[in-house]
């Protein structure tokens, strides 16, 4: 239908390790270079964009560039200045909540183009002097990482809560371990299949050196050979009872864009939609049941659809930690093992955040790109793409390509 919400074009960085040349580059840069990319691929100039929306949630990085990186981002992409933006931080939903804003911004006649993005630089975050500011004359300054942990104030570690939910639903430690292996296989297998391949979903990260060629990064740098008896001696973190460094996701960088506007605009401009854009919903629930919630926010989209998980012909679920995976895709089963089993076969295929990373906010953005584009591969069909984020927030985004 001429209605219809489509992605003309969607494109990310690779994402970094924890030590990288790419960490020193401010998220808003590596915000820009994705802003300036997705619409050259398809020819649109900067100022047919209306709105950009752009989810960034790791502050003490942002601070150091003071704040409104959705602005420095366009402004440094040689967006207008008349443009219009908004940061977005809602944890680890935050781009695919830019995504449902450039939805409603469409499908209610603000705007015609937009843009939904999301970077995130977790290495480059700042210590905290949360002491300096009152009136110290003597005594040591003292710094806070605002990294240890991943946890909120008056609640527990979110990989605590995760792990514990997980054994709740009899999901234990081993079974973790195994999809975080499962993660890191499929995702060299894509690799050496020709997958997340510089002009499809990758977009090449050139850092420039004081002496010599710069060095050009194509492929994303957390990836790393394992097996399940290395996984198995990795201790827990946090005092979760199931987590650990090797069935959660490393802290990285890297940014992500999608370019939106409806069938109608699409032909107007002779582009080829890569998918439509069938359904967008957030959800929310009890903090400690953050694993829970892709399941639930899937459940509402399919709902509002009148769809099943059945249909969805791929299923791409963020791994927060392999717990939520796990974890929403039995909900999803609705407690039937063999139903579990072929959900599991259908998630995930390339690997997921254990393997490639997790930039926060470039995460939910980059779980429907990579949908896509795996969709394509297969001829078409229907997906369902979903995150958690802190304090147990979520989205879903179902499509068809």
């Amino acid at each position: 239908m001429e209605k219809d919400i489509v992605i003309v074009s969607a494109v990310r960085t690779p994402f970094s390790k924890f030590e990288s040349p790419m960490n020193d580059f401010m998220s808003n840069e590596l915000g820009s270079m994705v802003l300036k990319e997705v619409i050259a691929r398809v020819g649109i100039k900067p100022g047919e964009v209306d709105e950009v929306h752009y989810g960034a949630s790791v502050e003490a990085e942002i601070a150091r560039e003071l704040d409104v990186p959705d602005r420095q981002a366009l402004l440094r992409a040689g967006f207008p200045t008349s443009t219009i933006s908004m940061t977005i931080n809602r944890a680890c939903c935050s781009s695919i909540t830019a995504t449902r804003q450039c939805v409603r911004a469409i499908r209610v006649g603000d705007a015609e183009i937009c843009i939904a993005a999301g970077a995130d630089n977790m290495p480059r975050a700042a210590f905290l002097g949360e002491t300096i500011r009152k009136g110290m004359r003597l005594g040591h300054v003292i710094l806070k990482d605002y990294l240890l942990g991943l946890g909120y104030p008056g609640f527990s570690p979110v990989a605590t809560e995760a792990g514990e939910v997980a054994v709740e639903m009899g999901i234990g430690r081993e079974m973790q371990d195994a999809w975080g292996l499962r993660s890191q296989e499929l995702y060299f297998k894509a690799l050496a299949d020709g997958k997340f391949k510089v002009g499809e979903e990758i977009l090449p990260v050139v850092i420039p050196q004081k002496k010599g060629d710069p060095i050009v990064m194509e492929h994303d740098e957390a990836p790393r050979k394992t097996s399940l008896e290395a996984l198995s001696k990795l201790p827990v973190v946090y005092g979760s009872p199931t987590v650990t460094a090797g069935n959660a996701p490393p802290m990285n960088a890297g940014a992500g864009a999608m370019l939106m506007m409806t069938r109608e605009k699409a032909a107007q401009k002779g582009l080829k939609p890569l998918a439509t854009i069938l359904a967008a919903f957030p959800e929310a629930s009890e903090p400690r049941l953050m694993a829970t919630i892709p399941a639930h926010a899937i459940n509402r989209a399919l709902k509002d659809l009148n769809m099943t998980i059945d249909q969805m012909d791929l299923i791409e679920i963020n791994e927060a930690f392999a717990a939520v995976v796990l974890v929403s895709t039995k909900i999803l089963s609705g407690g039937d093992d063999k139903k579990w089993e072929e959900i599991k076969a259908r998630t995930n295929v390339n690997g997921g955040a254990i393997a490639i990373g997790h930039p926060i906010s470039a995460s939910g953005i980059r779980t429907i790109m990579t949908l896509i584009y795996e969709l394509r591969r297969r001829g078409g069909g229907y997906g369902a793409a979903a995150i958690c984020g802190g304090l147990s927030q979520g989205e879903a985004v179902i499509i068809k390509v």
